[in-house]
Order: structure tokens, then sequence, then C-alpha cells
């Protein structure tokens, strides 16, 4: 039985989801004004000296002394903000009330509705080949990215992680330039939003921006316009309701900018540019599952495609090494010639025979396939409803994104091992005679992503907010058993993608007890 919390968190997402497959280049932003002003109970003033992700310490980038509040110049600024507040008109009321929620929050709806816009396979071409989207390329047919859920795992993640060093050291130059917030300085000043105890030098708002923009140009490069367009709307926010002068604005630009070059760098030589593979990569995994006595894993699409990205096992990790990845590896499903290989695929012939109505509803609200976030945006999703209740801080909102979808990028990784490793058949492949309830994906079904994805998500959380434990272990075992009832997996595939979801989220809560938010 569903808990009341669990049940509200359902209800909504399924709207939003429905919304969203029904009109997947609208702007997922634009419904999601439900959350109030973001006004955290713990300000987290020490937060300057956790443990950050890539950087090597929160100063490892310089960041100027800035100008005293007494100057010239800073009276110009509080000017400025004066000027911006007799004249304010009804769409920057707009996007006061739209980005007071918080730039993290914010950014990540942004993330989701960038990736449901590009969560659509490439279409054949005329010889029936099938053309790669390149990022050297972007704006060519097809356009990159084709966000899938390894690539949009790993996108949440690069963003999260990211904003949460910026962050970080953002409140270590807070708390070393101690300067006042303009509406401290000038009591004139009209506050428009909750008002911050803590320095306002240089802004999180524009760190937020700076290092999120450069990120999202590299990941979603056709989209450009539509990203600074919102990075310019964050910062005219921060001036027009007070919280904020220009050059704390233009500190946090800099400063984010320089904290995304490092980010930048790694994502270019993570491994996720090969991670397509190569003909003869293809067909060699096809050959060797078929030496060991097995039978292959196809394509079921027409003409056949690719396997999608068989080596993102290979990707590089935050929290996991090579070898990490390989000793967590699941052990082998159970032979396609054994009899309890037959025993789940009579099982999965059963449910396509004999859906219900309830199971349909379970497998339409977990199907996250294309022209969606995806399965690890829909747990974003999750997370957001949950963080919001909890007044976070600015800086714990983006560690907590970040731990969730490093999580969830590494659980990708590792199911992504384990599915080339093992190189199994789709139930339908088996059985041409099961009829599946949600689209087939395009490769193998050893270990479920769904089911590795949400044990990862639901034991990170469960750690995070200990009273939704239940609630969360609920939703992943649903999202689970949704890939049967949708008869594209077998039960070995839940069952062990489960398994190596939570080992996954284990490897991530050590992580969270070291970095000192705790």
């Amino acid at each position: 039985m569903k808990n009341r919390s669990e049940k509200i968190i359902r209800n909504s997402l399924f709207v939003l989801l429905i919304t969203l497959i029904a009109s997947c280049s609208s702007d997922l932003l634009e419904r999601n004004d439900q959350f109030g002003p973001l006004n955290p109970k713990n300000n987290d003033e020490l937060a300057g000296s956790w443990k950050t992700i890539l950087l090597t310490s929160p100063d490892e980038f310089s960041l100027e002394v800035p100008v005293a509040t007494t100057t010239p110049a800073y009276t110009r600024e509080i000017n400025e903000i004066k000027s911006y507040q007799d004249n304010i008109t009804e769409d920057q009321k707009r996007i006061i009330k739209y980005w007071s929620v918080g730039g993290v929050l914010r950014w990540n709806e942004i993330m989701r509705t960038l990736v449901a816009r590009h969560n659509t396979p490439p279409y054949q071409n005329e010889d029936g080949t099938y053309p790669v989207p390149s990022g050297a390329n972007p704006f060519a047919n097809p356009e990159f990215p084709f966000s899938s859920p390894p690539y949009a795992a790993r996108a949440y993640a690069y963003v999260s992680a990211a904003q949460y060093d910026a962050l970080v050291a953002t409140w270590y130059y807070k708390k070393l330039y101690n300067r006042a917030a303009p509406f401290n300085v000038d009591t004139s000043i009209q506050v428009l939003i909750p008002k911050s105890a803590l320095p306002s030098y240089p802004s999180e708002d524009a760190v937020l921006a700076g290092v999120t923009v450069e990120l999202l140009k590299l990941l979603f490069p056709t989209e450009i316009a539509y990203i600074n367009g919102k990075a310019d709307e964050e910062k005219l926010y921060r001036i027009i309701s007070g919280a904020n002068v220009r050059s704390d604005l233009d500190a946090g630009i800099i400063l984010g900018r320089k904290i995304a070059t490092k980010y930048i760098s790694r994502a270019t030589t993570d491994g996720t540019g090969s991670a397509v593979g190569t003909a003869e990569i293809w067909a060699s995994l096809e050959t060797q599952t078929i030496a060991q006595g097995e039978t292959p894993w196809k394509s079921l699409e027409s003409p056949i495609r690719p396997p999608m990205l068989p080596l993102f096992g290979k990707v590089k990790s935050f929290f996991m090494t090579p070898e990490m990845v390989i000793a967590n590896r699941p052990i082998a499903p159970p032979s396609t010639k054994s009899v309890q290989f037959a025993k789940e695929l009579a099982e999965i012939k059963d449910y396509s025979k004999n859906a219900t109505r309830k199971n349909m509803e379970i497998v339409t609200f977990w199907a996250d396939g294309v022209g969606t976030y995806t399965p690890p945006g829909h747990w974003n999703a999750i997370a957001s409803e949950s963080f919001v209740e909890k007044d976070y801080s600015e800086v714990r909102w983006a560690r907590n994104m970040a731990l969730l979808n490093i999580a969830m990028m590494d659980a990708a990784i590792c199911c992504w091992d384990a599915k080339y490793t093992y190189f199994n058949p789709r139930p339908s492949q088996v059985d041409p005679s099961i009829k599946t309830l949600t689209g087939t994906p395009n490769f193998p079904a050893y270990v479920s992503g769904h089911s590795t994805f949400s044990a990862a998500a639901a034991t990170l959380l469960s750690h995070l907010i200990p009273s939704k434990a239940k609630s969360y272990t609920a939703m992943a075992n649903e999202a689970s058993i949704s890939r049967m009832f949708g008869c594209i997996h077998y039960r070995s595939d839940c069952e062990k993608g489960l398994e190596l979801g939570k080992k996954v989220g284990d490897i991530a809560i050590s992580r969270a007890k070291l970095d000192g938010a705790e």
C-alpha cells in the first residue's frame, strides 16, 4: 500500500509525464510554477569547506577582491537596482517568481526539458544505414545529441557535479570576502524575495548560470540561444529582486565559467565519444555470444539498427574505477537453453497475453521512453518534489543532486557493462508471439536499465531522506517490475538490476559520508 506522499508524487509526475510526451518540444519549466520561493531553514554557512568532486580545493580558481560598499562604483550599482524596481514590469515580476524557487531546481528542470527534446533515435538513411549524431557538427542531420538514457544520465551528472563544486567555491568566497548584501547596505532597497543572511559576493545564481551554461553548450549545442535566454533571466532576477548588485553577478559568472572548463576538459576525454563502437565491435559481440553456445541479442527494428552505445560501460566514472565496475558486474543470466530461462520467458508471455489495467498504468507511468526525460530524469523529478519539502539551501540542493545523478551515471555505466558482456536477447526476440506493451529498446536485456537506475536512485535518496525510504524502495520495485509487465525484460534482468543499482547507490552513499555535509 502506497503512502499519501508517494501517491501525490506519482499523480503529479504522471500528469507531467503525459503532458511531456504529448509535446516534448514545449517548455517543461512553465508548467512547474507550484513551488514557493527558496527560503532555506539552514544556509549551510560552512559549505565552503565541503569536499569537492573534481576541484582540488574550493579556491582552485581565484576570484578577485570585490570593491568596497562605500565606493562610488558600488553606489552606482545600488542605483541600478532602484531604477529597475521603480519601473518593474509584469514580465519581470514573472521572472522573479519563476527563478526565486532556486537556481539548482530550475536548471534541473531545464535539463529535463532538453533531454526530452533530444530523446529521439536518428531515422535511417535511404540505404538502410543509420547516421550517428556528431558533436563536431551538431546541426547536421541528425542533430546532436540523441539523449538516450545513458547520455542523459551522464549529462545530468556532469551538470549537477559542476554546480555542486561551483557552489562550494561560492560559499568559500562568500565567507572570505564577507561583502554585505545590497539591502543591508541601503535599507531603502525593496527585497522582493526572502532575505538571505549570507554575504552576497559572489552571487550563487550567477555562479550557477556561469557553470551551467558552459556545460549545456557542450551537451546540447543546438540549444545555445534557449540556454542563454534562461541564464539572462536568472541574472536579471537577482538585480530586480534586490538580492545582488551587478558586480556580485559578474564575479559569479567568471567563477562559474572557470570551474566549467575543468568539467568540460574531463567530459571530452571520458570515453563517451567512442561509446557507439564500430561495425567490427558490433559483429564481435554476436560472434562471441554464439561461441559460448548462447542466443545473441539482435535488433528488432527494421532496418536493423546498430546496438545503442555498446562501449558505454567503459566511460569514466566519478566515483568508481574500471576495476570496481567489473567487480560489481552481476553474475551471468540464466542460459538461453536452461529450464530457468524457459520459465522466465513463459512468465513474460503470460503478462503479454493477460495484461491488466493496473499493470498497464504501471507500465505507462514508468515508460520513460522516446520523447521523455528518460528514467534518470524521472528520478530527478521525484527528488525535486522531495527536496522542495526540506527547504534546503542552494548548496545542499546541488550536493544532493550531484550525489543522485552521479549514482545514476554510474548505474548506466555498470548496467551497460553487463548488457554488452552478456548480450542477452529480449523476450520478444526469442518468442515473436510475445507482444510488448511498450517500445522495445535497441540494446540487450540483461540487466534492466530501469531497475538499475531506480535502485541506485532509491538507495541514495533513502540515505538523504530516511523518512521516505520505504516509499523510494516501493517506487524502485514498481519501476523494475513495470519492465516485466511491459514484456521487455525477464525476472532475472529486473532482480539483478535492482541488486546492481543498490550496490552503486551504496558507493555514492560512502562518498556522501565523507564530504563534510553530514
